[in-house]
């Protein structure tokens, strides 16, 4: 009861060496890949969500913008990854990082300009100034387009950044107050614990949730 709320948050050590190269490595090695003609369940269950998810990104890109599709399904999936493991006991969750976050947003995000501005100058210049716009607005528009721009890859990683943390937060309080009421009052602590659990099974959602809007935004930067 006495430990940190923020503790969880702490970036882990081994042999006071940062363990956080390992952690953001090892949902890699959660990833099937098959090496038979014949795929067992779980591979199939595996390769049905992949395109699937891959479908519902790519279906309003052309074919330049689907080269991007390996890359898109691998964050989604190393972002879920991460998201659900950091549900487990005692485990480390990166994404509540903000840094993490931003080393993610940032570079997509830049990608995705200087695609947009490569390829489609002329569309990419006009998102800055709605048409028919009054010539005295011009100016202040396009201030606030720009500045709306370049905070696009800040929300994206204050978004998914508060939501896990928001989530896992939430769970340290009720698990805490479960063991409490444990030694006081039995019919509460079945309350607290039947939400926890109820807890439990909405972060899982929001786990896939977040990879998936993360994941959908940036393939809407570039399709923009």
């Amino acid at each position: 009861m006495n430990e940190n709320l923020f503790a969880s948050f702490s970036t882990p050590t081994v042999l006071n060496q940062p363990a956080t190269i390992p952690i953001i490595l090892f949902p890699a090695m959660l990833v099937l890949a098959s090496k038979h003609p014949i795929n067992n369940q779980l591979a199939t269950i595996q390769q049905n969500l992949t395109q699937l998810t891959l479908k519902q990104m790519m279906m309003t890109h052309n074919a330049k913008g689907q080269t991007w599709s390996l890359m898109l399904m691998s964050l989604i999936t190393f972002i879920a990854m991460t998201n659900l493991l950091g549900l487990l006991p005692y485990s480390f969750t990166p994404t509540t990082q903000l840094s993490m976050n931003l080393a993610m947003a940032i570079p997509l995000w830049a990608g995705t300009v200087m695609m947009g501005l490569r390829f489609k100058t002329k569309n990419s210049l006009a998102h800055l100034l709605p048409q028919g716009t009054p010539t005295p607005l011009i100016p202040m528009l396009v201030a606030i387009e720009t500045i709306s721009l370049l905070i696009q890859p800040m929300a994206l990683a204050v978004r998914l950044t508060a939501n896990i943390t928001a989530g896992h937060l939430l769970m340290h309080l009720i698990g805490n107050a479960a063991l409490a009421l444990s030694t006081t009052n039995f019919s509460l602590t079945l309350l607290t614990s039947t939400l926890l659990a109820l807890l439990i099974v909405l972060e899982i959602a929001v786990a896939l949730i977040q990879a998936y809007v993360f994941t959908l935004l940036v393939s809407l930067y570039l399709h923009n």
